[in-house]
């Protein structure tokens, strides 16, 4: 699963929300804060690993989970991709717009 399906889900939003509050949660305690059954949340758990965003350690009969921060920095890096595209198109736009400003009047017709 990519990572855009597997943050798609709100539930999975408030894992990784509570994991970057807490730093590491035992999956019971992830269980505790949801009013969902614990097979429903150990899915979404399922989901998040399977996209590489959480990391889970046993730990005896426990299970730790972790925010794996590399997925992160990736989706991260892609966003400031998306945004420097998006800056240099507003730049020509306010080019544009700068050069029609001076260059002429804007009129409404009628």
């Amino acid at each position: 699963m990519d990572i855009f399906s597997a943050l798609a889900d709100p539930n999975r939003r408030t894992i990784i929300e509570m994991l970057a509050r807490k730093g590491q949660l035992s999956a019971s305690d992830i269980y505790g804060r949801f009013n969902v059954s614990p097979p429903a949340v150990s899915q979404h758990l399922k989901i998040l690993r399977d996209a590489r965003l959480v990391s889970v350690e046993k730990k005896a009969q426990q299970r730790l989970y972790t925010i794996n921060p590399d997925k992160f920095t990736e989706l991260e890096s892609w966003v400031r991709k998306l945004q420097d595209m998006w800056n240099v198109r507003f730049d020509r736009l306010e080019k544009v717009l700068s050069l029609e400003k001076g260059g002429k009047i804007w009129k409404k017709k009628i």
